[in-house]
């Protein structure tokens, strides 16, 4: 698979931009604040429709402008597809295939399969929970493109369950017996829809084991397969329907009271341990040295694209500014281990940054305008 023209209008910085692409590697080179990331962005958000770098899409949107477009032809097994998404903050955003409208913007998620590597992924390793969901669920959807469904529907459910146990505390008589009936509803629903999340989650970490242990072999100096382990930790004492409701109607006093719901998916986390033997081992958070952490965000980066490629697909690797984070040693490895891939994507403040193991096309990125060497 492979990116062979990108198209954006009004997307950052670009108000209009074309760029025709190959498979192999390319390498967008320019100072900061140019514009390169935002290419490399666009095309990974038409993989998960959301960025890598922001939590919303208004900072999507060129200033001064009202929605952006991002359009791409894609090339997978020698067919040609061009898909397209049309951002409007505030309402629902619109996508296209081969320019026929699709009837959910999230049915776009999963055609077009990306692993980024960018400086924020030191935050797989020690930052809060929700970025190690977050990963997780990433690559749920682009495996399972369905799961975008169920994600949203269970962020939906969870959003009006909060919102109904903030007005319980207070609530009295007929006002509270109408209240708790109508909790059991929600909570119906988020058993639902959360059992299904919770038990694609668990499954991935075990899925993406093996590989986690293999690229962290490659990528840390002197390590073992067995050195690099994750574990899915759930709220819930099983991963089934029945656990998840049992342990909601336990938390139920202590949620009303407290406004927000304090059981499912939403509160899991995946602990990273490192060491050669249980009796040794830590978590990265808190106990790795900073080379050991990146060391680590790498190989869950890596075990993301071998999982992807064992499923049937060669995705599109992303490796945004991430060589100028990284030591001679780490750079040369990584370097190594993805040139292979069908289509890389480089960005970089200096060509001397990108190691020449990743030769290939470069890009001049300028005052907005995309110049080829």
């Amino acid at each position: 698979m492979h990116v062979a023209h990108l198209s954006l209008h009004d997307f950052r910085s670009y108000a209009d931009i074309d760029v025709v692409l190959e498979p192999g590697v390319t390498a967008f080179v320019g100072r900061n604040g140019q514009g390169k990331t935002n290419l490399v962005e666009a095309i990974d958000y038409l993989s998960r429709l959301s960025s890598h770098r922001v939590a919303t899409d208004a900072p999507l949107i060129r200033a001064g402008t009202a929605q952006a477009v991002i359009r791409a032809a894609v090339v997978r097994e020698g067919r040609t597809a061009i898909l397209e998404v049309e951002l409007n903050p505030g309402r629902a955003n619109r996508a296209r295939i081969n320019r026929s409208p699709l009837s959910r913007a999230r049915d776009l998620a999963g055609i077009v399969r990306t692993v980024v590597f960018s400086p924020e992924d030191l935050a797989l390793v020690k930052g809060d929970p929700s970025q190690r969901r977050r990963f997780l669920d990433d690559l749920i959807v682009l495996r399972t493109p369905r799961m975008a469904g169920v994600l949203s529907d269970y962020e939906r459910v969870l959003r009006q369950r909060n919102t109904l146990l903030k007005t319980m505390y207070a609530a009295r008589g007929a006002s509270r017996d109408s209240a708790l009936a109508t909790l059991a509803v929600w909570d119906d629903h988020l058993v639902a829809t959360g059992t299904e999340l919770l038990q694609s989650r668990i499954a991935l970490a075990t899925d993406l084991a093996p590989y986690l242990g293999k690229a962290y072999e490659a990528v840390a100096r002197g390590a073992s397969r067995d050195d690099a382990r994750l574990e899915y930790q759930t709220s819930i004492p099983s991963a089934d329907a029945d656990s998840f409701r049992a342990e909601l109607e336990r938390r139920q006093r202590d949620e009303i009271g407290r406004g927000v719901t304090l059981v499912g998916p939403h509160r899991d986390d995946i602990v990273l341990t490192l060491g050669p033997g249980d009796e040794q081992r830590l978590p990265v958070r808190g106990y790795a040295s900073l080379g050991e952490s990146w060391s680590f965000a790498l190989a869950l980066r890596l075990a993301s694209y071998d999982q992807l490629r064992a499923d049937g697909d060669d995705p599109i690797l992303i490796l945004d500014d991430v060589f100028a984070e990284l030591d001679v040693e780490r750079r040369t490895q990584l370097a190594e281990l993805v040139a292979g891939a069908e289509q890389v994507l480089v960005t970089a403040a200096v060509a001397a940054d990108v190691p020449t193991q990743l030769s290939g096309a470069t890009f001049h990125v300028a005052g907005g305008e995309v110049t080829r060497d």
